[in-house]
């Protein structure tokens, strides 16, 4: 069935699932009680209203990092996840919003209309999946469907396939499950913020079957001049239990995103310019972002009699992406102008993607296996078209920093540099994983993944194609010892691969196109600690390096030379969960050397800081509740000093940020929440994107919510 008619029929189906459900035709009153009335009776499922709410931060299993249902203890991988508890506590709202509480992961600006993280120093803005599938456009994604934020540090082909250079971020969102779930969220903010989100869900026809909606719309302003957002989203589920050992789970989401591109101000003397926090460089009007995501998932599992489980993926998804921007590209303290640049690009993207697993428990002379066999086919087409903008014949303006916000839109037309080009990627790939059980102490997991993945690419402007293709194998490997069940130490190695045509899929070129992949090998030492019940501890250590980094020979200018581009070393703790029954946190510290190996730049030079990424970086949120009406939150963020780039030229000063919350339950169905984020009013630098492109943070503001649950 098409997406489309798909969500249709959900969208009919459940307006009539939430009404009151009739009551059963009178039955006649008997004259006296029947013998067995106080017979047992079983339930379709019962309501419960009343129950005090009680959020939690931490989550015990996952099935992203092994693909099989494991509990955190037992991988042997650095994993944070943010819960949507955590989420709501906080007010998040968009995916950037959990990043800082994430160790090991930043955030560089994005040019103002993507996601960009920066994991353990490899920045990307394609690594991110929702579900365990690819979802690699360059847009910014909401929460408003989000169950959990999964952040699984270092690469790892093996699970995820190509890239994953510094590891990925994956999204697992709200599945219809048979249970009702009934949910409103209102919020008001400062500067005119608004947002209203919606989660509905009830039993049908067999137990464990139902229909889910979670639907969102915001509009809002923002602390900058003349920068807006509106989006909205809505994701209709439809869960099936064919049988008791069969399941199929469908949905299909309509994601919209409309924003200003806003990326901020540009640098002097080897710092950000310090001028009012509103102020918009550039042309706020003609800096539009448009993102349109359709996607439809089915998922459908089955169980043996024999224990083995079949478990299959499919997913397809529209992007439309736009983006134009009128930007600060430099300033001349000496005359105190600033210059603009100005380009627009748009990007259409179809991805259909198929994942099939299998996985088989058994125990051979007191050894248990946890074997899992499985293939993935992908196709990717890929239309994309970049355009200059012109201010008359010159690609800049000059305005003055005393008011650098213009009205004067440029002519957007193509430069003889400028891309536009058809790209289609096809990706196959097979792998095999034993989980190893070695008795109640010890545990190995190894896996080995082989990918296929080809490239054609076809340059619009001058009708030039280039195709590649790259083979290549994936292993994993790591060991797992438990001197006690609360407790596990590991080490692994693990490692990933990017093909030249780069994460979007637009770098071939005649030069690379033979070229092997960047490779990226992470190898860690780390352990996992359950403090108590519901507190879970966390330590890694690694060394992360990027290699095949393509550079000009100095000798022959006409030839690449594949070198050894970065290495990281890092260190990360994490602390999540409740310390007792009033009290809970997140937190965690990240310490990170994360240096450039070699280069061809004469501004970057071997041994330079790797942009966007802190020495030092902590955060810790608490929760504490004084009783079943009031509670109150409070955060500390820290960041130390980061360079905008890596020719470590102009630095982002360091900071710390202190956010605040305020909880009031009325009833069992209704509560209140103020959060405060900047409680200080903190003077600060949030991200860049390039050393004339940083943005200022937030000044203290404050989203005023009403969660009801009913």
């Amino acid at each position: 069935m098409h997406p489309t008619r798909l969500a249709l029929l959900i969208a009919a189906l459940l307006p009539t699932a939430f009404l009151p459900r009739p009551a059963a035709a009178a039955e006649p009153v008997a004259a006296e009680p029947s013998a067995d009335a106080a017979a047992p009776t079983d339930l379709d499922r019962v309501q419960v209203l009343g129950q005090r709410y009680l959020p939690e931060y931490s989550v015990r299993r996952t099935r992203s990092a092994t693909r099989t249902d494991t509990p955190l203890r037992d991988v042997p991988q650095a994993i944070t996840v943010v819960t949507d508890k955590l989420i709501e506590d906080q007010a998040m709202t968009g995916l950037a919003d959990t990043f800082r509480y994430l160790p090991g992961v930043g955030t560089a600006q994005g040019e103002g209309n993507r996601d960009a993280p920066v994991l353990r120093g490899i920045a990307t803005t394609a690594d991110f999946f929702v579900d365990g599938m690819r979802d690699d456009v360059q847009y910014i994604r909401d929460l408003y469907n989000v169950e959990r934020v999964e952040a699984l540090k270092g690469p790892n082909a093996m699970v995820f396939g190509r890239g994953g250079s510094g590891g990925v971020i994956n999204r697992i969102t709200r599945q219809a499950d048979g249970e009702d779930h009934r949910a409103l969220s209102l919020l008001w903010g400062s500067w005119g913020r608004r947002r209203a989100s919606v989660d509905l869900g009830t039993g049908i026809g067999e137990a464990g079957s139902g229909l889910r909606l979670n639907a969102m719309a915001e509009d809002s302003g923002s602390f900058r001049h003349d920068v807006r957002l509106k989006r909205h989203g809505v994701n209709p589920t439809l869960g099936l239990a064919l049988g008791e050992a069969t399941r199929l789970q469908l949905g299909y989401e309509r994601f919209q995103d409309e924003r200003t591109a806003d990326r901020g101000v540009p640098s002097a003397f080897g710092r950000p310019l310090d001028i009012p926090r509103a102020t918009f460089v550039g042309n706020p009007q003609a800096s539009p972002v448009e993102a349109t995501v359709d996607a439809f998932d089915a998922v459908l599992s089955h169980t043996t009699r024999n224990g083995l489980e079949l478990r299959n993926h499919l997913r397809w998804a529209d992007y439309d992406k736009f983006y134009q921007n009128v930007f600060p590209t430099g300033y001349a303290p000496a005359t105190g102008l600033v210059s603009l640049g100005a380009y627009s690009n748009a990007t259409r993207r179809r991805n259909l993607f198929n994942q099939t697993d299998a996985v088989w428990t058994l125990e051979t002379g007191g050894v248990r296996h946890t074997l899992l066999a499985g293939a993935e086919f992908g196709r990717q087409v890929t239309d994309n078209r970049r355009l200059t903008g012109y201010f008359g014949n010159a690609t800049s303006l000059l305005v003055p920093l005393a008011d650098p916000t213009t009205t004067v839109v440029p002519d957007f037309r193509p430069s003889a540099t400028d891309a536009d080009n058809h790209g289609i990627a096809r990706s196959a790939a097979v792998y095999v994983q034993d989980q190893i059980a070695f008795g109640p102490h010890w545990q190995a997991i190894l896996g080995v993944r082989h990918d296929d993945f080809r490239m054609e690419l076809r340059n619009n402007r001058t009708g030039g194609v280039l195709r590649t293709r790259d083979r290549v194998f994936a292993p994993r490997a790591g060991l797992v010892y438990k001197p006690v069940e609360a407790l596990s130490l590991y080490a692994s190695y693990s490692d990933s691969f990017l093909p030249r045509a780069g994460e979007q899929l637009a770098s071939l070129t005649a030069s690379n196109a033979s070229l092997k992949p960047e490779r990226f090998r992470n190898r860690e030492l780390g352990l996992k600690w359950d403090l108590a019940p519901d507190l879970q501890a966390s330590w890694a250590l690694y060394r992360l390096t990027r290699n095949n980094v393509a550079i000009t020979d100095p000798a022959d200018p006409t030839r690449l030379l594949l070198v050894d581009g970065q290495t990281a070393d890092g260190m990360e703790l994490g602390l999540a969960g409740r310390v007792n029954a009033h009290w809970q946190l997140m937190g965690g510290y990240a310490w990170q050397k994360a240096r450039i190996a070699s280069t061809q730049s004469a501004s970057v030079r071997a041994g330079n800081r790797v942009a966007m990424v802190p020495t030092h970086s902590a955060s810790l949120w608490n929760r504490y509740d004084f009783n079943d009406r009031w509670g109150v939150g409070l955060g500390v963020v820290y960041r130390g000093a980061v360079f905008a780039t890596a020719d470590d030229l102009v630095q982002l000063p360091g900071f710390t940020r202190v956010d605040a919350a305020v909880f009031w339950t009325l009833s069992p169905t209704l509560r209140l929440q103020l959060n405060i984020e900047n409680l200080g009013d903190r003077r600060y630098f949030a991200s860049a994107h390039s050393n004339q492109n940083i943005s200022p943070g937030a000044p203290r503001n404050a989203w005023l919510g009403v969660n009801l649950r009913f």
